[in-house]
């Protein structure tokens, strides 16, 4: 029997990080993971995959509709699927590899099988149980399927099915608009599938600002994706390879069918805790199914730990991992911290779709007084000369203090513009700071800028 002072239960964003950061304070660390690499859904089958997928058809969108605009003249490319798919492993293939000399660089064992807590300071994996001060839950989630709907991941696909299909189909539904229905939808629409999006409710990306929801959809449907908003998905029957989809239009309670090569069910996922023995050790957890903890990833149970997908919250992977370096400094006797009012989301679509903090729906529900400051990319030289002038950067600033309390960006490369507002918001600083802080020309950054200065006296290039 090993003795570790930690062992991690999940190699995902949340569970390899918890183990490196735990290693590098010096805690014996273990990790459990079933599967054959590193790296979790994330790595394996979910961000890292999907966004080879989204760069590759990317390209091929710029070949059909912008190089000849250039001068670069020729042949349209043509797609070769497996090859495709293999780049698209070769990417994965790089990154769980990484993680797995992470964990040789910092002396993490990695103890391969899938892991259960057969009591408080013992995990088990396999035949043999292992010792430890203190176990973190990393188990993270998997796809949540609609009740009644089979998923074969070969016509009724999850976001993994998804990601492998033996072909491009003709044509694809995706049920759920939310951030994994309109990446991949977007994947296969770029490659000429016609893709057909249907929602419960009757916006698509739900939680996001409403101007966000509205810009997006109108750009994702000028790419040719056609969408069903308000729309309750009652059955799909599979015959032939084929798919027939039956939903019912919530305002008319109305009946209709759409028939496809390819149904995606991207309607959410949940936490994954099969097999871990919770409900013995008497962990609680949410209605929800999620790990109930504390202000310290802590749970009713002393020494058991729960970070990422598994607790309440958003599922995302930079959530898991700060979660993940939070908890270890706690083990360390350190104190662990997450700003949760600062976690940025970003949607890979073209154009990208960013955000932090709070949308003007929850600032306006909340009663607080608020100022908008908002500039197109139109205005943007750089943006402008790569074709990709749609969307805008939105600030959220107080009234009267003028602090950042949100950001909204539609446009290329939010997904990395949000992050200088992320830092102004943890420094807790003004629209002004930003708006009077130097940028680089030409650069899509100035957009950014140019909304800071339209929170005061106005945009520059507006």
């Amino acid at each position: 029997m090993a003795s570790y002072d930690v062992i991690v239960i999940g190699s995902g964003p949340g569970g390899y990080v918890a183990a490196i950061r735990c290693a590098q304070l010096g805690l014996k660390t273990a990790c459990v993971e079933g599967r054959a690499t590193l790296g979790g859904t994330c790595l394996n089958i979910g961000c890292i995959p999907s966004k080879a997928l989204l760069h590759a058809t990317h390209q091929l969108h710029e070949a059909e509709h912008n190089f000849a605009t250039m001068g670069l003249k020729g042949k349209t490319p043509t797609v070769d699927w497996p090859v495709m798919q293999d780049y698209k492993q070769s990417v994965v293939d790089s990154n769980t590899g990484g993680i797995e000399f992470l964990f040789k660089k910092n002396k993490i064992d990695w103890l391969k099988g899938w892991g259960s807590i057969p009591e408080a300071g013992k995990v088990k994996v396999g035949d043999e149980v292992h010792e430890a001060k203190n176990i973190i839950i990393a188990s993270g989630s998997e796809p949540s399927a609609l009740p009644g709907i089979e998923i074969d991941e070969k016509t009724v696909v999850s976001s993994t099915g998804a990601l492998a299909l033996g072909k491009v189909p003709k044509s694809m539904v995706v049920v759920g608009a939310g951030v994994i229905g309109l990446e991949m939808g977007s994947v296969y629409a770029r490659l000429g599938t016609k893709v057909t999006v249907i929602e419960f409710l009757d916006h698509i990306t739900p939680g996001m600002d409403k101007e966000v929801q509205r810009s997006l959809q109108k750009l994702l449907k000028k790419q040719g994706m056609e969408f069903i908003l308000g729309a309750a998905v009652q059955s799909v029957e599979v015959a032939r390879a084929k798919a027939k989809l039956s939903y019912k239009l919530r305002k008319d309670d109305s009946d209709h069918i759409l028939d496809a090569d390819t149904v995606l069910i991207a309607t959410g996922r949940k936490p994954y805790t099969d097999g871990l023995g919770l409900s013995d050790l008497g962990v609680e957890l949410t209605e929800r199914g999620q790990i109930k903890t504390d202000e310290h990833w802590a749970t009713n149970v002393k020494g058991i730990y729960a970070i990422g997908d598994a607790i309440p919250g958003p599922m995302l992977a930079h959530k898991a991992e700060d979660e993940g370096m939070a908890v270890a400094e706690v083990l360390a006797g350190k104190h662990g911290h997450v700003n949760y009012g600062v976690i940025p989301g970003v949607i890979y679509t073209h154009p990208e779709v960013a955000a932090v903090g709070q949308t003007e729906e929850q600032l306006k529900e909340a009663g607080q007084a608020y100022k908008v400051g908002k500039f197109s990319f139109m205005g943007n030289a750089r943006a402008k000369a790569i074709f990709a002038g749609d969307g805008f950067v939105k600030i959220l600033a107080d009234k009267d203090t003028d602090r950042i309390l949100g950001a909204h960006i539609v446009g290329p490369a939010a997904g990395d513009l949000i992050h200088e507002v992320c830092v102004a918001m943890e420094f807790g600083a003004s629209a002004q700071d930003l708006a009077l802080t130097c940028h680089a020309h030409p650069t899509y950054s100035e957009a950014v800028r140019e909304a800071a200065l339209a929170c005061g006296d106005g945009a520059i290039h507006a």
